[in-house]
């Protein structure tokens, strides 16, 4: 089980892109490697998805807590790309209606 996460930062902006799999074995790596940008002070986050072919309920822990903690310093995160089957996962669990999701891929890493 595989994850490449790729960033480019720009001042406030990071445009992240996120490839593989993302379960209980590679949450962990996305977490650690995402949550620092969210401690920052009105930092605007963007995920590109397009690329994850799966993710579990570990992964969207993951983007919870990240979207907890970007709110807490004034920052946005958007999520992108995300596939019928990961849109699915995100209605099913409500997170749809308090984070911002688009099923097109914006910008570009």
């Amino acid at each position: 089980m595989n994850i490449s996460v790729d960033i480019k930062e720009l001042d406030q902006k990071v445009n992240a892109k996120i490839s593989g799999e993302i379960d209980a074995y590679t949450a962990p790596k996305l977490r650690e490697t995402l949550v620092p940008y969210g401690d920052k002070e009105g930092t605007k986050i963007s995920v590109d998805l397009s690329e994850v072919s799966y993710m579990d309920s570990t992964g969207l822990g993951v983007f919870v807590g990240l979207f907890k903690n970007i709110r807490a310093n004034n920052g946005e995160l958007l999520l992108t790309g995300l596939s019928d089957r990961l849109k699915r996962l995100f209605d099913i669990t409500g997170l749809t209606d308090v984070m911002e999701i688009n099923t097109e891929v914006e910008g570009g890493v």
